[in-house]
């Protein structure tokens, strides 16, 4: 039977006392940690976002935009045969009248055409004199039993034969004219040249453009318009035109074409205004701003980027201007284009909606927009 002696009473107190600092150290280092893990934790996220404040949008709003001013006519003037061109009596800018000669071709070609036309004219009238003569012999003669029917029949064939001829002849004489004729290009109405095509020398083909003519019988004004405004343009809309500028120079204009095509570049249609009575200062060419009014539905109009929800309950995120944290608005939509959306419940003047970056947002979230003071 072992024996302990005080000394191993005293050994194994030492021992617990050990274990017992042991494990409080660790504790303490585990406290210790969590402490460290709380203070280290990372701030929540603050996501910048794009805002508008809402605003209630009277019921009618203007749209302005730029244009240029066109003739309502412009034609191309070309010649109706080709030859040379020998003499162009205009240039861009200047005023022609109806009537005037623009441009002349080298008319030796139909001059001699004219001369043998008249030729072929004398010859053809020579041989239908004769034939009638002929025929008239015949005609006696069958009278007094002389000839047969026969011949009678044959000097009638001839005769009609070469008065057949002779007016053909003639026919061919005024064609060989009228393009003797040609050889002159007349300017149809009064007008302004605006663009010119070939140059004396050249030789031009039927059709070629030789000069282009704005017409004085109008002006428009052209714009682009892009597809929502068409769309919400009133019926017979009276547009206020006025130089860019010079603003007091003005005039009235009502839609008189609109282009069924919107231009593949920039999705625009064109539209053009016939001016009322343009003063003399509303040049062809001159920028000029087209005002209109859009019949529009009082209410608030949002960015349409700023919607997001479902079909069946859209909805917007609202900010807190206190916590800037955001927040779900359901909404009522009474109207909306690609751009803009109108609502009819669930905003008030003076709220915050985030118009982009919605999809990545989530209730509760903080964010922050410019101006903001975060």
């Amino acid at each position: 039977m072992n024996r302990r002696g005080p000394g191993h009473a005293s050994v194994g107190a030492g021992r617990s006392r050990l274990v017992t600092l042991s494990s409080a150290i660790i504790l303490a280092a585990f406290l210790l940690a969590g402490c460290d893990s709380a203070e280290d934790a990372p701030a929540p996220h603050i996501r910048p976002v794009r805002i508008v404040t809402v605003e209630r949008q009277p019921a009618g709003s203007t749209i302005s935009l730029t244009g240029t001013v066109q003739a309502q006519t412009e034609v191309d003037l070309s010649f109706r045969i080709e030859g040379r061109l020998v003499e162009r009596r205009v240039n861009v800018g200047d005023t022609v009248k109806a009537g005037d000669v623009i441009a002349r071709l080298d008319p030796q070609n139909e001059q001699n055409s004219v001369r043998a036309a008249r030729a072929a004219v004398a010859a053809a009238a020579g041989q239908a004199a004769e034939a009638r003569n002929d025929y008239q012999r015949q005609s006696q003669l069958l009278s007094g039993g002389w000839v047969s029917k026969a011949r009678y029949d044959q000097a009638q064939q001839a005769r009609q034969t070469a008065e057949a001829q002779l007016d053909s002849m003639h026919a061919q004489l005024s064609i060989a004219e009228d393009r003797l004729g040609y050889t002159e290009l007349v300017a149809d109405a009064d007008g302004t040249v605006t663009t010119r095509g070939a140059e004396p020398g050249e030789v031009v083909r039927a059709g070629q453009m030789i000069v282009q003519l704005a017409r004085k019988d109008g002006k428009d004004a052209v714009f682009d318009v892009p597809p929502q405004v068409k769309d919400q343009a009133p019926a017979n809309p009276e547009i206020e035109v006025s130089l860019t500028m010079d603003p007091a120079v003005r005039a009235e204009g009502r839609v008189r074409e609109v282009s069924p095509r919107a231009d593949p570049a920039t999705g625009t249609f064109q539209v053009r205004v016939g001016l009322s009575e343009p003063p003399p200062q509303m040049r062809l060419g001159s920028t000029v701003t087209g005002r209109m009014t859009i019949d529009r539905d009082a209410g608030i109009s949002i960015p349409a980027t700023a919607l997001g929800g479902s079909d069946a309950q859209p909805s917007v995120f609202v900010v807190d201007p206190q916590t800037m944290e955001t927040q779900i608005r359901p909404i009522e939509i009474a109207r909306f284009d690609q751009t803009r959306v109108l609502i009819s419940s669930g905003l008030e003047p003076g709220e915050i909606v985030v118009t982009a970056g919605v999809q990545a947002l989530r209730p509760g979230q903080k964010v922050r927009f410019p101006g903001a003071g975060s």
